[in-house]
């Protein structure tokens, strides 16, 4: 039996915002757009990876009003859990990430564990950090 990730939520307070960062910064393709119940989610993937999406919605999307405001209440704190993507050259993402205007939290560095990274904030206060593997 196998088993393997194919979604990963990303809760944002403006869709078509986050695909700016999501799409426009980081390059990320648009594969799915979606419209239900006055809400909407996208599904964005890359093709280095097929099979494994990244799902894009607000924080009232399918849920209570109570449920939604106390997520939307999390989003706006920034204190989500972090998503991290992994490159094959971070510092040159790091640029094509920065001339977007996106928030920098950490320029690229090598960290003690392993990895060169850095690190950004989309649009609604999500951190998203940039990996990549150590040279063998």
């Amino acid at each position: 039996m196998t088993i393997s990730l194919q979604y990963s939520q990303i809760t944002v307070n403006d869709v078509d915002e986050a695909l700016g960062f999501y799409q426009g910064a980081l390059g990320l393709e648009v594969l799915n757009d979606v419209a239900q119940g006055g809400f909407r989610w996208v599904t964005l993937g890359s093709p280095a990876q097929p099979g494994v999406e990244i799902v894009l919605s607000e924080p009232h999307a399918g849920r209570s009003q109570a449920d939604g405001d106390a997520l939307q209440e999390l989003v706006t704190k920034g204190v989500m859990g972090p998503i991290v993507f992994r490159s094959e050259d971070v510092d040159a993402l790091f640029e094509k990430v920065r001339a977007s205007g996106a928030e920098v939290m950490q320029e690229p560095i090598d960290q003690p564990w392993g990895p060169r990274d850095c690190a950004f904030r989309d649009p609604s206060g999500n951190m998203v950090r940039i990996n990549q593997a150590p040279a063998a």
